[in-house]
């Protein structure tokens, strides 16, 4: 059964990532109500199932440590790491809900979002082309519906594939 689609409320969204905490550091702190279900971690990066996914499966991968410019802020080889485990987490994806395509994306800004991080949503195959590449990652477009107990379930499955 797949989830179903519902619309977001962009302004109470923008005004969370604007004005609240960095949702990274929250859910790396443990912090009441940032709790995400992860997916991976070790002791440089986490990975979570985003909470408002526009694509089943849909996975962010971040460093642990508050950092806002991939290429200012990481040398290379914490660049490389951070890229490697983007590459695991993506793979484990593509096990689990056999997209289409794998679309991996930074995203942020200094407004928004600030905490570097990487979307991997994979594209489920068949979507017309029409509602692919921007238009299957915006959340305008809607969010996908899961229960707790749905999201729980997907991250197990995502975890397994890295483990295998």
């Amino acid at each position: 059964m797949s989830p179903e689609q519902r619309s977001h409320d962009l302004e109470a969204y923008e005004a969370r990532v604007r004005n609240g905490p960095c949702f990274v550091c929250a859910c790396v702190a443990g912090a009441p109500g940032s709790a995400h279900v992860t997916v991976y971690e070790d002791e440089h990066h986490i990975a979570f199932l985003d909470r408002y996914p526009t694509v089943p499966g849909k996975v962010l991968v971040a460093p642990k440590v508050h950092i806002e410019h991939a290429v200012r802020e990481l040398d290379e080889s914490a660049y490389l790491r951070l890229m490697s485990v983007v590459r695991k987490v993506a793979l484990a994806v593509e096990a689990v809900v056999k997209p289409e395509r794998t679309y991996l994306l930074s995203l942020g800004s200094q407004q928004g979002n600030a905490h570097l991080h990487w979307h991997i949503a994979g594209l489920p195959a068949g979507t017309p082309y029409p509602r692919q590449q921007f238009h299957a990652l915006m959340a305008e477009n809607g969010v996908l519906s899961f229960t707790a107990e749905e999201a729980a379930a997907m991250g197990e499955r995502l975890r397994a594939a890295l483990s295998e």
